[in-house]
C-alpha cells in the first residue's frame, strides 16, 4: 500500500515537512495517515524540530475518509482515533505550522486547528461540515475553533456548515497571512526561518507555557523563566544584543 505522507528532511536546518498524499480521495484523512502521522510525532518527540503540513495537488485534506467514516461505530468514536493524534500534533515541543491550499474540511479543518500557525492561498476553503452528515467535529472543533475565531462564528461554522473563504478566514485571524499556490510552502519555510532565529529551548517553553492551563499562571511563567535565566544562550544572546547597541 502507497504511503500517505511524504517526508523531506530540509538539509542544513531544524525543519521536516510531511506532505498528506493521497491525491485519489484529495487527502482524505484515514486510519493508514493517522499511524503515519503518529509515527512523525515520535520522531519529533525524540529529537524536536518545526513541522511544517501541507497537502498534494492543490488540496491541504478534504476530511475524514467518508468510506472508512461510515463504517465507524460507537467504540471507534470512544477511541478517539483523530482526536488523540491532533492533540499529540498540538502538544509537539516544536511549532507545527499548517501551509493550506484548496480544502482543509471536517478532520482537515481539525488538524489545521491543532497547528500553531496557519497560512492560505487565495483558494483555501476550510470549515466542518460535519453536521450536514448527521455526526459532529469531534477532533477538536468545538473547543480549538471558538479559541481561535471566537464564538459567534465559530458557531456559525459548526452549526450551520459555514466554509470560509481565504479573505474571510484571514479577516478572523484564523490564518495569519495569504499566499499564491507556488508560493506557499516558501512562505512556510520563511516562517520556519524566522522561529529558527529564535533560542529553541526559548521557543520550547514558550509554547509549553502559553498552553498551560489559566490557574497555573503566573507561577509556571516564573519557573519557566527560572529555567531560561541560567541557560548559556540568555547569556550569549544577551551579550551579543548589547555587543551590537554598544558598536551601533
Amino acid at each position: 500500500m502507497p504511503a500517505a505522507l511524504k517526508l523531506t528532511e530540509v538539509e542544513g536546518s531544524n525543519v521536516l515537512v510531511v506532505e498528506l498524499h493521497r491525491p485519489e480521495v484529495r487527502n482524505a484523512i484515514d486510519r493508514q495517515m493517522v499511524d503515519e502521522l503518529h509515527a512523525v510525532c515520535a520522531d519529533l518527540e525524540r529529537a524536536p524540530r518545526t513541522l511544517i503540513l501541507i497537502g498534494y495537488g492543490g488540496v491541504f485534506a478534504s476530511g475524514a475518509d467518508i468510506a472508512e467514516l461510515r463504517e465507524r461505530r460507537r467504540d471507534d468514536a470512544l477511541a478517539g482515533i483523530n482526536s488523540t493524534l491532533f492533540a499529540r500534533i498540538a502538544a509537539l515541543p516544536m511549532p507545527v505550522i499548517a501551509a493550506l491550499d484548496g480544502y482543509a474540511l471536517g478532520g482537515g479543518a481539525e488538524l489545521a486547528f491543532a497547528a500553531d500557525l496557519r497560512i492560505g492561498t487565495p483558494r483555501l476553503k476550510i470549515g466542518n461540515p460535519e453536521t450536514g452528515l448527521g455526526i459532529l467535529p469531534a477532533a477538536g472543533a468545538t473547543w480549538r475553533l471558538k479559541e481561535l475565531v471566537g464564538e459567534p462564528l465559530a458557531k456559525e461554522i459548526l452549526l450551520a456548515g459555514r466554509i470560509l473563504s481565504a479573505e474571510e478566514a484571514l479577516d478572523a485571524r484564523l490564518i495569519s497571512s495569504v499566499h499564491e499556490p507556488d508560493e506557499l510552502l516558501a512562505a512556510a519555510h520563511g516562517l520556519a526561518d524566522r522561529i529558527a532565529r529564535q533560542d529553541p529551548l526559548a521557543v520550547r517553553i514558550t509554547k509549553s507555557v502559553f498552553h498551560a492551563p489559566r490557574e497555573s499562571h503566573p507561577v509556571i511563567d516564573q519557573l519557566a523563566q527560572a529555567i531560561l535565566f541560567e541557560s548559556e544562550a540568555k547569556f550569549d544572546r544577551m551579550q551579543h544584543f548589547l555587543d551590537r547597541k554598544k558598536g551601533s
